[in-house]
């Protein structure tokens, strides 16, 4: 840019000086050109200036006093510069696990669990912030009708907007937050990683003990074909927690659907649940994972040909095991197929999230869902 103005100065030269050759008053033009010529370097000089000072004062805006090498390019672009993430593909948006919900620049906390409401906007919401004082509102104009934009008075980071459409006997108020400006605390992470205090929010309302009583949760990891039709029959499980689609049992590190697609790496298609086992039993888990697809078929399931398709128990726990065994047995004595259950058990490695594209698929978008739940 520094040099945008001499380039200026050369056309306009140049360009006079072709038409100057035929006029008769040569010398009287040819100063009045190299005096305009001087007025439009004066201007680009100018203009160059002020977008400098314009870049330099924008630069100032997202300086902090936090460290933010550590956010992804999404969770910058949204806690600094006011970005809004997708509807119904960002990270919480249906978490469901009790917990807290922290500053995900300065890990303060802002949000409880128990605040925490199914809106149907796609987005996390809440009826209220844990610490009011921490919250600050100013208003946002930018799509031409008045909202109120809400960021974290620690960290000034942006979080989303507040609106007066919540549940009424809650308040009126829902606090719609982006998931990227938050990090999620489970409950039995709380007390390790300093979050102890507000252990007390989810005391059992049921005992004299002034201890927080924290749910005890079981994760399982199952493979029944396509995992969007997994996934969108198992987090209709009573007592399921939370659900994630992705791939596991594979060779190879970070897979994604194109690598997987291949065959090559050996990954599965998986689904990774996280349920309370005094709603629902592993047991039953189970039972209810044979009723969504036919175990029956080896590497397919339908039109889905592949051994990323495989049916699989991926088991966490020496118990788990043996439930599984002991499930797939009474599954074949019960005679649902002729042909026995091709099953893998295998115990659980690295579980790897599928892409956003792939989180809970038939919740975004239309279709037939490619798995059907049968009656036994």
């Amino acid at each position: 840019m520094k040099h945008f103005y001499k380039i200026g100065l050369l056309l306009v030269l140049s360009g006079a000086a072709v038409l100057l050759l035929d006029t008769p008053n040569y010398n009287f033009y040819k100063k009045k050109i190299i005096n305009s010529a001087f007025r439009v370097t004066k201007l680009f000089s100018s203009v160059t200036t002020s977008l400098k000072k314009k870049t330099n004062k924008a630069l100032t805006v997202t300086k902090s006093k936090y460290d933010l090498k550590n956010l992804s390019p999404e969770e910058y672009e949204i806690t600094q510069n006011k970005g809004t993430e997708a509807a119904f593909a960002n990270k919480y948006w249906d978490n469901k696990e009790e917990g807290i919900y922290v500053d995900k620049v300065s890990g303060k906390a802002l949000f409880s669990s128990k605040d925490k409401y199914t809106s149907g906007s796609g987005w996390p919401s809440f009826t209220k912030p844990l610490d009011a004082d921490e919250i600050k509102k100013e208003i946002d104009n930018k799509l031409n009708v008045e909202r109120v934009e809400i960021h974290s008075k620690s960290a000034k980071t942006h979080l989303g907007h507040v609106f007066n459409d919540g549940p009424k006997e809650k308040g009126g108020k829902r606090f719609c937050v982006n998931s990227a400006s938050l990090q999620f605390i489970s409950l039995s992470e709380m007390k390790k990683r300093g979050y102890e205090q507000y252990l007390k929010l989810f005391k059992n309302k049921n005992t004299k003990d002034e201890t927080a009583t924290v749910t005890k949760t079981e994760t399982a990891t199952l493979a029944g074909g396509c995992f969007w039709g997994v996934q969108h029959l198992l987090k209709k499980l009573p007592g399921v927690i939370s659900s994630q689609a992705g791939y596991t049992g594979g060779t190879t590190k970070n897979p994604t659907y194109n690598t997987i697609s291949t065959g090559l790496t050996s990954h599965a298609e998986a689904v990774q649940i996280v349920f309370d086992p005094q709603k629902v039993s592993y047991t039953q888990v189970l039972d209810y994972f044979w009723r969504l697809h036919n175990p029956t078929e080896l590497n397919k399931q339908g039109p889905d040909v592949g051994i990323q398709y495989r049916s699989a128990i991926f088991y966490h726990s020496e118990k788990q095991e043996q439930l599984a065994q002991a499930s797939l047995t009474a599954f074949d004595k019960s005679g649902v197929f002729k042909k026995k259950a091709v099953t893998q058990i295998v115990k659980a490695s690295t579980f790897y999230p599928a892409e956003k594209y792939h989180q809970d698929y038939f919740s975004k978008n239309t279709g037939r869902v490619c798995h059907a739940l049968r009656d036994k």
